[in-house]
């Protein structure tokens, strides 16, 4: 198992066909496959668990932190994906972009900026 903490679980019709899309459009790779219907994909030092959809599965939102988010977002606009945000500057100190997957999961991919307090975004310490 990867050393993070908090794996999500994202359902596809395909499985095959999800891993080779988020490998080959995202750049993660493939950890371990289960027969058809599972596998795990390495993202940094993280994972992505893919299963084979069941009825009751709804798209998933899932935040990666990466270095490079303008360099990423290109990656991604040439391999075709929708993407349904660009990349934007907030003012809570990150860049960001969206993007669908073709299992209609909305990737967010996050580079840090600027080290900016919540309470200087309307936000508050916790």
């Amino acid at each position: 198992m990867p050393a993070s903490t908090v794996i999500p679980v994202l359902a596809y019709e395909d499985v095959g066909a999800a891993i080779e899309w988020l490998c080959e459009t995202f750049g993660f790779s493939e950890r371990w496959r289960a027969g058809g219907h599972r596998a795990q994909l390495a993202v940094g030092d993280g994972a992505v668990a893919i299963s084979e959809r069941r009825d009751e599965a709804r798209p998933a939102e899932v935040m990666v932190r990466i270095d490079d988010v303008d360099g990423h977002h290109e990656r991604t606009q040439q391999r075709g994906a929708r993407i349904a945000q660009p990349p934007a500057d907030y003012t809570y100190g990150e860049r960001q972009y969206t993007v669908e997957d073709p299992g209609g999961n909305r990737w967010t991919f996050s580079e840090t900026i600027a080290d900016v307090a919540p309470e200087e975004w309307g936000g508050a310490t916790a």
